[in-house]
């Protein structure tokens, strides 16, 4: 049987773009990934719409399996804990190959093509890369060279966010956003995190008059999650809660 993409021949990037557009009105995430892989494997110098589209076939794929894997962790779980704990390995391989998988694209491939060219884009694929690791972080904890390497992604995007994205941009603040959830959850380092949030939410408040109809509703949905986090960090501190952050979408 072939696979997806096999299955329509020879395509051209156009053709790619629009079958991940089908595939996302579907939800079929998977066929996604596999289109903008194929796209990936074609071109690397991204629009700004299928970059999109990468990120959300990725995102949507290692989003449920990463919330799989937290659920069959939960100690409340009753049942055969042998098989449990199979089942959930088997996830985790699922979730640790598709990581993988991305970060094999972006830093074979899409980082090398906006390295050194210190604009959105570079931010946007920094950031990603930081996400991925992140994600390995959380469930290849003996690894310590996996959070540093979220940290070392999530801190390049961050200085280039600083120096060429506005305070109000949704990629600047959906890096702010992450980063700090990095430092949080997978650093352990609380101050850091709250540091963090509290400077990108504060200068994005003092600037919030020069935002444009296009990124508002982005900009301050983040804001919004960045103020959240901060309340429950906050409260984790004083009373022990562990409920997860949010993170950008």
């Amino acid at each position: 049987m072939s696979g997806v993409v096999e299955h329509f021949g020879d395509l051209s990037g156009d053709k790619l773009v629009e079958l991940a557009r089908i595939a996302e009105t579907a939800e079929r995430y998977e066929d996604m990934c596999k289109f903008m892989r194929a796209l990936v494997d074609k071109k690397q110098d991204l629009s700004v719409e299928e970059r999109n589209l990468l990120s959300v076939a990725y995102k949507n794929v290692v989003g449920s399996r990463r919330a799989s894997w937290r659920t069959l962790g939960a100690d409340e779980n009753e049942g055969d804990k042998e098989l449990l704990q199979e089942y959930r390995k088997k996830i985790q391989e699922e979730l640790t190959n598709t990581c993988q998988e991305v970060l094999n694209l972006l830093e074979e491939k899409l980082l090398q093509v906006v390295d050194g060219k210190k604009d959105e884009s570079e931010v946007f694929y920094q950031k990603m890369t930081g996400d991925y690791y992140r994600y390995l972080a959380e469930i290849k904890v003996d690894d310590a060279s996996v959070p540093q390497n979220a940290k070392k992604h999530y801190q390049k995007a961050f200085d280039l966010a600083k120096e060429f994205l506005p305070e109000t941009h949704p990629t600047r603040l959906g890096l702010a956003l992450n980063f700090s959830v990095c430092h949080y959850e997978i650093l352990k380092e609380p101050e850091q995190a709250c540091a963090l949030a509290k400077e990108a939410f504060d200068s994005a408040i003092a600037k919030l008059d020069n935002l444009t109809d296009n990124s508002y509703k982005d900009s301050t949905l983040i804001m919004q999650l960045l103020r959240d986090n901060l309340t429950l960090w906050t409260s984790e501190n004083e009373q022990g809660d562990d409920a997860p952050p949010e993170e950008e979408d």
